[in-house]
């Protein structure tokens, strides 16, 4: 199986896990990485009716209890999810080497959600007896970090407390404070969102987290609301954020044979001797970064400047980051 279809795979997996309702083809395609198309066009549409069959394949036969259904008896296209009951693992005993192995995936998995689901089992395994070696890990970090509003917004979603926050959108020079209920955090192609009722507009509102400026901070007791019964957290941002139109166009030097997934999103390719220049069509310059930064020096931006000084920022972030670790861990060893 190639390395891209199995990065899809897990996304679909985390997907269906991150809700108990049934999502149906046209949601997962607009939340799930490697399944972005145009629906409006039969080719493409029909070759991501054939890979999402594919895939869906896999994952049974893998033994992951996928399940097919419909939220009410109005809906008329069927969604599918996953079974928690039935995937869930029962307790596991570990050795020592075996939980610093442990160890190590938590590290890595930094990735939205899974962040706190590693640090939750580490906590088990601690609980447990069985020693983590932290210093095992060190050096060993993500190339793509979370938004720091992802963990105080879903925390305050799951204690329905409400929040405050500074929010910038693009038309305004400086932000704005915003108090909201958060009903939930949600992934809508490539950025993640809460949605809730805003308190100063009294009305449902999308923010994007990449705009949250600063430290989300929780101003009310848990358990203060409710959210809607039933709601769709998904329709709630589709209908708010409406189509991306990806005008932007970025060049970049792929090296011979290497990064698969840029080459599928060129527009266009030219081979050279020194690599491949492609063409990519790209609506947000960060989000493009952070795509680009995860095949590291395999391919490197030409053009345009926001696209390459994006890039450079999460690098420089990234460095950063080791750095702290390595103070931290008293220095290399």
């Amino acid at each position: 199986m190639s390395r891209t279809r199995t990065e899809r795979l897990v996304n679909l997996v985390i997907c269906l896990l991150s809700t108990r309702r049934f999502l149906t083809a046209a949601q997962i395609a607009a939340t799930v990485p490697g399944y972005e198309h145009d629906p409006e066009d039969a080719k493409d549409h029909e070759a991501f009716q054939r890979k999402f069959e594919r895939d869906k394949a896999e994952l049974r036969e893998l033994g992951v209890p996928l399940e097919t259904g419909t939220a009410s008896v109005f809906d008329a296209e069927p969604g599918y999810r996953i079974a928690h009951r039935e995937y869930a693992l029962p307790d596991i005993p570990l050795e020592p080497d075996e939980a610093a192995a442990v160890g190590i995936a938590a590290r890595l998995w930094q990735h939205a959600g899974l962040a706190a689901a590693a640090s939750s089992g580490l906590a088990k395994l601690r609980a447990a007896g069985i020693d983590v070696d932290p210093q095992a890990t060190l050096g060993l970090e993500p190339m793509v970090t979370v938004d720091p509003a992802f963990a105080p917004l879903t925390a305050a979603a799951r204690d329905r407390r409400e929040v405050s926050f500074d929010y910038r959108v693009p038309d305004r020079d400086a932000p704005t404070r915003r108090r909201v209920q958060p009903w939930g955090v949600v992934c809508w192609r490539g950025r993640w969102y809460v949605v809730g009722h805003d308190l100063d507009r009294a009305a449902t509102r999308c923010f994007r987290l990449s705009r949250v400026v600063g430290t989300v901070r929780a101003t009310g007791d848990a358990g203060a609301y409710e959210p809607p019964a039933g709601v769709d957290l998904i329709s709630h941002v589709a209908r708010w954020s409406g189509p991306v139109e990806r005008t932007g166009r970025a060049t970049v030097l792929a090296a011979p044979g290497r990064a698969a997934g840029l080459r599928r999103w060129a527009v266009e390719s030219h081979a050279g001797p020194d690599g491949d220049r492609l063409v990519l069509p790209y609506a947000d310059a960060d989000f493009l970064a952070g795509q680009i930064v995860g095949y590291g020096p395999d391919v490197r931006v030409l053009d345009p400047p926001e696209v390459r000084e994006a890039v450079i920022q999460r690098l420089k972030e990234v460095a950063a980051r080791h750095d702290e670790l390595a103070v931290a861990g008293g220095g290399a060893r």
